[in-house]
């Protein structure tokens, strides 16, 4: 499973300074003079250094002027300009930022799920819990519906509120089988109202999802998230 599991168990890339230091050393090995393809490996590896990087820096939403001051960073140090830099001043400097700038993103993204939930829970035969988890049952099921503290096997597809897919057990062909209580909390609540063989649609907010935090770089803070779910059966019964 790419995303399904808790948050606690799998700490996000986007943290503060501790990820935006490790992409500005790794951006230290890249400074390619001119845009091209990549060709040999050694230029993929290089590239795929760059990827990294910009994913450690997406969570922060920089403007133009922001990235081209976090260039100039780059490019000085390259050129051996930081050396007097006092790093018990702008460190701390940089996690204020880095916690403020993170949590202006997650607001201004649940203010827009706000709105496509509310939209959603007006669906037919949509259901809202006391969670604010949007169940709407597809196919019911038979038998016993899981526990939290069972085994399930299911099938699904994840995607954001505009349709973009971050996770689908569906697209790569192979069922996924986790406990109920070791993923995110509208799963373990929202699997447990259904029943083997059933299919149902899971709208989370991000209060039961990933919270403030997500799970960069594909799932931002503060994201709804939607989930077609298949429960194929309960392992052991």
């Amino acid at each position: 499973m790419y995303r399904l599991l808790s948050h606690q168990a799998n700490a996000p890339i986007r943290g503060g300074l501790l990820a935006l230091a490790a992409g500005l050393l790794l951006v230290l090995f890249v400074a390619p003079a001119a845009a091209k393809e990549p060709q040999t490996d050694n230029d993929k590896a290089l590239y795929y250094m760059g990827v990294v990087v910009s994913q450690n820096l997406s969570g922060f939403d920089l403007t133009p002027e922001e990235t081209a001051m976090v260039m100039q960073g780059m490019q000085d140090a390259l050129e051996g300009k930081t050396q007097d830099i006092d790093h018990q001043s702008y460190g701390p400097l940089a996690q204020e930022f880095a916690q403020t700038r993170s949590l202006e993103v997650a607001e201004r993204e649940k203010a827009k799920s706000q709105e496509f939930l509310t939209e959603a829970a007006k669906a037919k035969g949509a259901k809202t819990t006391e969670s604010g988890l949007i169940f709407t049952e597809e196919k019911a099921g038979s038998g016993e519906s899981p526990s939290p503290t069972d085994t399930v096997k299911v099938h699904y597809h994840g995607t954001l509120r505009d349709g973009t897919v971050f996770d689908s057990s569906i697209q790569r062909g192979t069922p996924a089988e986790f406990p109920l209580n070791r993923v995110i909390p509208c799963w373990t609540e929202g699997v447990a109202m259904m029943k083997p063989g059933g299919k149902a649609k899971l709208i989370c907010p991000s209060e039961i999802a990933y919270g403030d935090q997500g799970q960069p770089p594909v799932i931002p803070g503060g994201a709804a998230l939607v989930f077609d779910v298949e429960l194929i059966e309960v392992v052991g019964q």
